[in-house]
């Protein structure tokens, strides 16, 4: 199946519009950064970046969409990066923006950490999780061969708090939305007891070295979600 194929498929076309126009509404200090993108698949969301005067280095695994990334953004630098086998030093960064990546690793309490080590300011993270509470990781078989998977077959789901936990043992301040993007992927109501039979349910996360000022966060896991 070629890249092409998934990415831009009228569900990935759709999903990314939603969850970028979410995260302009969060009131972040995103203009004029310098962004680390990881997992980029074959960019669809690396324009949000460079439309704000951003300087962003963009990384991927599959050597397939390396090459799509550096046809489309032939003056950025494009590195391969496999979040499960980081490099021993970190790719500094203020900002390192992880939509849609987290699910797809086998080690993903390592992969933070990696990541907490090359953000100076912020994490941004979005990402699949497991229904319910408490600190858990659901270790998740995935097919290689689709170009949006986990490359070594072994992806996780883990639930919020555990995302939560391993965030605050790497940054000093957590931070939760408190809206949701209009996509059904993302619930508004935690507590529904239907959430265990959705195959698919997301949540974002910012995690900083500093201090963020912004109406749009909490420091607590919400319960409930408004849509933005």
């Amino acid at each position: 199946m070629r890249p092409h194929d998934i990415f831009w498929s009228p569900h990935y076309l759709r999903h990314n519009q939603r969850r970028q126009e979410h995260l302009a509404t969060l009131g972040l200090p995103l203009a004029n950064r310098t962004v680390l993108e990881v997992g980029a698949g074959i960019g669809d969301h690396t324009s949000f970046f460079l439309d704000r005067g951003c300087s962003v280095v963009v990384s991927e695994p599959r050597p397939a969409n390396l090459d799509i990334l550096r046809s489309r953004y032939p003056s950025l630098d494009v590195r391969a990066l496999d979040l499960d086998e980081p490099p021993d030093e970190p790719i500094t960064a203020e900002v390192v923006y992880c939509y849609g990546t987290l699910y797809h690793l086998e080690r993903p309490a390592a992969a933070i950490r990696w990541m907490a080590r090359s953000a100076t300011d912020m994490l941004l993270l979005e990402t699949c999780v497991a229904p319910g509470d408490g600190e858990r990781l659901e270790r998740f078989e995935e097919s290689r061969e689709n170009p949006d998977n986990a490359v070594n077959n072994h992806g996780c789901r883990p639930t919020r708090d555990w995302v939560w936990r391993e965030l605050g043992e790497n940054f000093a301040h957590v931070c939760a939305p408190t809206t949701q993007p209009w996509h059904e992927e993302f619930p508004t109501n935690w507590t529904d007891s239907e959430l265990p039979s959705r195959t698919l349910i997301r949540s974002v996360f910012v995690a900083s070295h500093t201090a963020i000022a912004s109406p749009s966060l909490v420091g607590e896991l919400p319960t409930v979600y408004t849509r933005s």
